[in-house]
């Protein structure tokens, strides 16, 4: 594991090394890095792939007090990494969380294509059931430490309150506890993720999808067949579907 001082605090990553396209593996809430791990053990041969962890729970290093974990701070922060790494016109993949989006948006020029995989979007934000869970537990105070403590029962961890509905067969026990542990034992890591949870608000999602009209570059989106499907990341919203991009 690789670490690198940006200006909101340190960052741990996994980079495969290689001359190959550069991919660019964003991951979600109360996950970090190893997420991709089997994805990344395909690609790595023929690909240089490089996977940081975020301050979104499962990182082991709290972030400085004044640093901008809002939606779109998130989307500079991912610049910020990419710029110490001296990476431009990358492949940006990303499941769960919308820091690729906002980064997309605001620094077009440092994507050369997008990956989106069931990530939030439009008004899903929070999204779904575990992401207004999370938001309330964070409005709470002590309200996250209790939820995350809770996260140690089985019941709960697989519930729709946990990560029940966010993969098709059950996690693994040991790689659960590996994310979960942060959030358990360090209150710095509760703190960065109630700030980001307290401040996540519809707008700022709209917000950020809207400024992606003007992203030109190929995306393709993955979702499951239960949100969005096909070749376009797109919302069903009030009957009308309204595509960002189209893939090519």
């Amino acid at each position: 594991m690789s670490e690198v001082e940006l200006s909101a605090g340190m960052l741990e990553y996994t980079d495969s090394g290689g001359d190959g396209p550069v991919l660019v593996f964003l991951h979600g809430v109360a996950m970090d890095a190893s997420v991709w791990e089997p994805v990344i053990a395909d690609l790595r041969r023929d690909h240089r792939c490089v996977a940081p962890t975020l301050p979104l729970g499962a990182h082991r290093r709290p972030m400085r007090r004044d640093a901008d974990l809002s939606l779109r701070g998130f989307g500079r922060l991912v610049a910020e990494f990419l710029e110490r790494l001296g990476l431009d016109e990358v492949i940006l993949v990303q499941n769960d969380h919308g820091a690729a989006l906002a980064l997309a948006g605001d620094n077009p020029r440092r994507v050369s294509a997008l990956v989106v995989s069931s990530c939030e979007a439009f008004e899903n934000y929070p999204p779904g059931l575990p992401g207004k869970n999370l938001r309330l537990a964070a409005m709470v105070p002590g309200g996250l430490f209790v939820a995350m403590q809770a996260m140690r029962l089985p019941a709960v961890r697989g519930s729709p309150l946990g990560f029940g509905w966010l993969a098709k067969r059950p996690l693994p026990d040991e790689l659960v506890n590996h994310w979960l542990r942060p959030l358990q034992t360090a209150p710095g890591v509760r703190h960065d993720l109630a700030r980001y949870a307290r401040n996540a608000r519809r707008s700022q999602m709209l917000e950020v999808c809207g400024r992606l009209r003007s992203f030109g570059r190929p995306v393709l989106g993955c979702s499951a067949p239960t949100t969005v499907g096909g070749w376009r990341l797109s919302c069903q919203t009030r009957g009308s579907p309204r595509s960002l991009t189209a893939t090519r």
